[in-house]
């Protein structure tokens, strides 16, 4: 039996090459603390980088407190699992700007088992999991501790040599395409989801996935089935829904995109692909211009100093002026 956070990583952050994070000017520390559950018995955080290839895990103390360190500034998945269950997702922001003074992040995670039901990922073992051999676990293991350490090529080593022990490990065909991804290897990235697909047709990180590769890719149409395929397996996911809504919004139709960009901003309020940009581009198109506004600045509020902070300021310069 494995973890997995790694294959858990999604990537739709990268769709828009101006969203990337710059390079880290400093590190900081997450601070979080989940609520909303009675019991904090078998919970455990997995923390992923969403721009670059960086994973890893932490207990959750009595008080449902966890602390991660010295992270690199950008955007991050914070996934609380619990085993034989599921996993509840929220993004948290990691920048200067929103550190307190002593450079230390504050989050809270809130936790319900109806969440966590809705998506079991990280938190149940499939069969089809369960047939991948121990050596080729191992060796998936070993990739998510290398990861942990800044060290994505060791991880990839482990990887490659899993799925060469076993073809049929899904997981790690997608933690793989995931790497390739952030390392802005699109075309690999997209080989490697659909293999992940092949060896395990109802995989849904391969699939979402995917569809964000080809959105990337302004492969929309091509993209559009996968994504409605990944709000119908799972309703309730936050980048499912953004990656639908910017499908829909990519084509043109902008009633769609508004409908799956707000279920995302619901479910994920800080949600690392900004669905608040489109949907403000979607209300400045009719003409509410205060409905715009709205949306821009609470991109503001989420990432004071992020970037696309400048263009967004000078948006919202633009649409105050405007009458």
């Amino acid at each position: 039996m494995f973890r997995k956070a790694l294959a858990g990583l999604v990537i739709a952050a990268g769709l828009f090459a101006a969203d990337r994070s710059p390079a880290a000017i400093t590190s900081l520390d997450l601070q979080g603390k989940i609520t909303g559950t009675g019991s904090l018995h078998s919970l455990r955080v997995n923390l992923f980088a969403v721009e670059t290839p960086y994973a890893e895990s932490s207990e959750v103390n009595r008080s449902g407190e966890f602390r991660f360190r010295s992270l690199a500034p950008g955007n991050y998945t914070v996934a609380v699992v619990r085993k034989g269950l599921g996993e509840v997702r929220r993004t948290v922001v990691i920048s200067p700007a929103v550190a307190d003074p002593s450079g230390v992040v504050h989050a809270t995670i809130p936790y319900s088992s109806s969440e966590a039901a809705s998506n079991p990922t990280g938190g149940v073992v499939s069969v089809h999991q369960l047939s991948i051999p121990g050596n080729a676990a191992a060796k998936y293991a070993d990739a998510q501790k290398r990861l942990a350490v800044h060290d994505p090529q060791g991880a990839v080593r482990a990887l490659e040599e899993a799925v060469a022990l076993a073809p049929e490990f899904s997981t790690a065909w997608n933690a793989l395409g995931v790497i390739a991804f952030q390392t802005d290897d699109d075309e690999r990235a997209e080989i490697l989801f659909r293999k992940a697909i092949a060896a395990d047709p109802d995989s849904f990180e391969p699939l979402v996935n995917l569809a964000g590769v080809l959105l990337k890719k302004n492969a929309s149409a091509e993209a559009l089935p996968f994504n409605q395929r990944a709000v119908r397996d799972r309703p309730e996911d936050a980048l499912a829904n953004a990656q639908l809504g910017m499908n829909y919004f990519r084509l043109d139709q902008f009633d769609q995109a508004e409908q799956y960009l707000q279920a995302a901003k619901r479910l994920d309020p800080a949600h690392f692909t900004q669905p608040q940009v489109f949907l403000a581009d979607i209300y400045a198109r009719r003409g509410n211009r205060l409905a715009a506004i709205k949306e821009l600045e609470d991109v503001l509020a989420l990432r004071p100093d992020g970037p696309l902070s400048d263009r967004i300021r000078h948006n919202l310069a633009q649409l105050s002026a405007a009458r």
